[in-house]
């Protein structure tokens, strides 16, 4: 499958989870109204899970760029980043973005938004000081990828129900501690266990699935910045130099950090990582997307 092929594959499988979510989220709130005997809740959850949809579509860059102390950047002082930018965007077929900035040494860069009319491209000070113009166009021209293959509204409505299962969970546990529920023996406690494990279940499967649309999509961006600026030794110099900067960002949280280009926790060093923590990374390690882009 070429990359334009996968482009459209990739916009099918956001709407395709995006329901997925919606499902999960009814399927727990049908399991707690069930375990308690109040249809209720059911019509709660479901109320809630589309309110916090409609608030992350209409104002998931406000919540980013406030959840990352962001600040607008202007072109005088930020000159590289807006040519750059502009030239790309041009390239690419979008509307320029905003630019913000984030006071910070670590280098890092995100986009957000809910669509390309509406879509924010975010730098770190540090990465803006550190990178060349080459290095820097294959940072930008990555994030122009995630606006044109449409992984920004993804991500963001992955974040806020994948919370949402979670707080739905914590509730469902504080609740059962007091008592009560369905706990009679006429096979409703078979049910009863599958509902309770479902639920715990839940917040774990949505996060781990939330991760995985993140790694796979850092690949797919990476290939599509390189076909902007036609230079993939530039993102993979990028690449090194963000993954070789191993202290954290000052405004580093888990909330957000499937959104940066790079860990924004730090690179971690030591070698390879084991399964596990490659399970629960936000992101595929450095050094095989370096190497994915220069063919080695």
């Amino acid at each position: 499958m070429n990359l334009y092929a996968e482009r459209t594959a990739n916009i099918r499988r956001t709407w395709a989870l995006v329901l997925g979510f919606l499902v999960v989220v009814i399927a727990i709130g049908y399991a707690v109204s069930w375990y308690y005997g109040n249809p209720f809740i059911l019509f709660v959850a479901v109320i809630i899970a589309l309110a916090t949809n409609f608030y992350a579509y209409w104002a998931s860059d406000k919540l980013v760029l406030s959840l990352n102390h962001a600040r607008p950047a202007t072109r005088e002082e930020f000159f590289d980043f807006y040519t750059v930018t502009e030239n790309l965007a041009i390239t690419a077929g979008l509307p320029k973005p905003k630019l913000y900035v984030i006071d910070d040494p670590a280098p890092n860069a995100f986009a957000t938004g809910r669509d390309e009319k509406h879509a924010v491209v975010c730098a770190t000070t540090g990465l803006l000081a550190m990178m060349t113009r080459p290095e820097l166009e294959g940072v930008i021209g990555h994030e122009l990828s995630h606006i044109k293959n449409r992984d920004m509204l993804l991500m963001t409505i992955a974040v806020v129900l994948a919370g949402f299962v979670a707080i739905i969970a914590n509730i469902f546990l504080r609740i059962s501690f007091w008592g009560g529920g369905r706990r009679d023996s006429n096979g409703n406690a078979v049910l009863m266990i599958v509902a309770v494990v479902g639920i715990v279940l839940a917040p774990l499967a949505a996060k781990l699935i939330e991760l995985a649309v993140s790694r796979r999509r850092e690949y797919l961006a990476d290939a599509s910045g390189v076909l902007l600026t036609r230079y993939p030794e530039g993102l993979a110099s990028a690449l090194q130099k963000i993954g070789g900067y191993t202290a954290p960002m000052q405004s580093a949280n888990l909330a957000t950090a499937h959104l940066f280009i790079g860990d924004p926790f730090g690179a971690k060093s030591g070698g390879s990582s084991g399964w596990i923590e490659r399970m629960f990374s936000t992101h595929p390690p450095i050094q095989e997307r370096i190497q994915a882009l220069l063919g080695k």
